[in-house]
């Protein structure tokens, strides 16, 4: 009989950067797989080698195009549960669908529980994510979910510039919380701007609530889509005058209109993390990106191990 554990991840086609990082901060090769279409556009997948009795990490981003990339990952786990993989992890460094995560009106899904029952239908024991939309998304699952968070990787790029007079600006009142934990790390003050949507993708700044007067201020959010609130945004605090505006997020999905936006606003620089891929032709001027291929590593090494994940959800916590 075959004794001990066996790791092994693999990379689903959407971000392979981040995949690969993750496996050189492990010490692994990424698994063999074959991920290919049938000419109608239905996915394939193979895995071109054993995974009987392992510990399978599948690494994927859902991002654009949003449903090819969670079909993809699907497939993935459905194949690892049919091949007799010992244990299944999906490591999802973007959630998709997350943002309808309630009822907002009569008659709207909420998609975020729905991705959820999928993943569990096709044999997810785990999800390992990072900064999702909202934090009760975790109780969309009846299995375990390790929540990571790229906050200590953002303030310590912050730290290193050496920035004086700091506020930390929510862009609205649901990311309050968050902000205030990347303040308290950087030392900063708080403010809250009040927006609204009058339609998706749309956003209005209405107020902004503290002092951003002669500061230099960092809009804090989850995601940056088409950069409509962080253009509008940083206008705002601008115009209320603040003397330097930069942006913060973890995922950068910039749809459409959003590296021109960027580009015409009044921004120093947007920082994002590699949790969704970023062109490298729009990487450098104002896009900055960081890897938390680390963090996922450690999660999965602690995973792997049985041992806490918990200390990378602190963001006192350091690689």
């Amino acid at each position: 009989m075959a004794s001990g554990k066996r790791m092994m991840v693999f990379a689903g086609s959407h971000n392979r950067e981040l995949s690969e990082g993750i496996a050189k901060h492990l010490g692994i090769e990424l698994g063999n797989i074959k991920l290919s279409k049938f000419a109608n556009g239905e996915i394939y997948v193979r895995y071109l080698e054993s995974v009987r009795g392992a510990d399978v990490f599948l690494v994927q981003s859902i991002c654009n195009p949003v449903n090819a990339s969670l079909m993809e990952l699907l497939i993935m786990i459905d194949a690892a549960k049919r091949a007799s993989a010992r244990s299944i992890t999906a490591v999802i460094s973007h959630y998709g669908y997350a943002r309808q995560d309630k009822k907002s009106a009569a008659r709207e899904p909420i998609t975020a529980k729905l991705v959820a029952d999928l993943l569990t239908v096709a044999g997810a024991e785990r999800v390992i994510a990072m900064d999702l939309h909202q934090g009760q998304i975790q109780g969309f699952f009846n299995q375990p979910v390790n929540h990571l968070t790229a906050l200590p990787i953002l303030a310590d790029y912050f730290e290193s510039l050496k920035i004086e007079d700091l506020t930390v600006v929510s862009p609205d009142v649901g990311r309050v919380k968050a902000a205030k934990k990347l303040a308290d790390m950087l030392g900063a003050t708080l403010a809250i701007m009040h927006k609204g949507r009058p339609e998706h993708n749309v956003a209005e700044i209405t107020h902004v609530i503290g002092e951003v007067d002669g500061r230099t201020c960092i809009v804090a959010d989850d995601m940056i889509d088409t950069a409509g609130s962080i253009t509008e945004g940083a206008k705002a605090l601008v115009n209320a005058g603040a003397k330097k505006v930069y942006v913060a997020a973890t995922h950068g999905i910039f749809s459409g209109p959003a590296f021109d936006r960027i580009e015409s606003a009044p921004i120093a620089e947007v920082i994002v993390t590699n949790t969704l891929p970023v062109p490298e032709d729009r990487r450098g001027g104002k896009i900055h990106v960081l890897s938390v291929a680390p963090l996922f590593a450690h999660a999965i090494q602690n995973v792997y191990n049985d041992e806490s994940v918990s200390e990378l959800f602190d963001p006192d916590f350091q690689l």
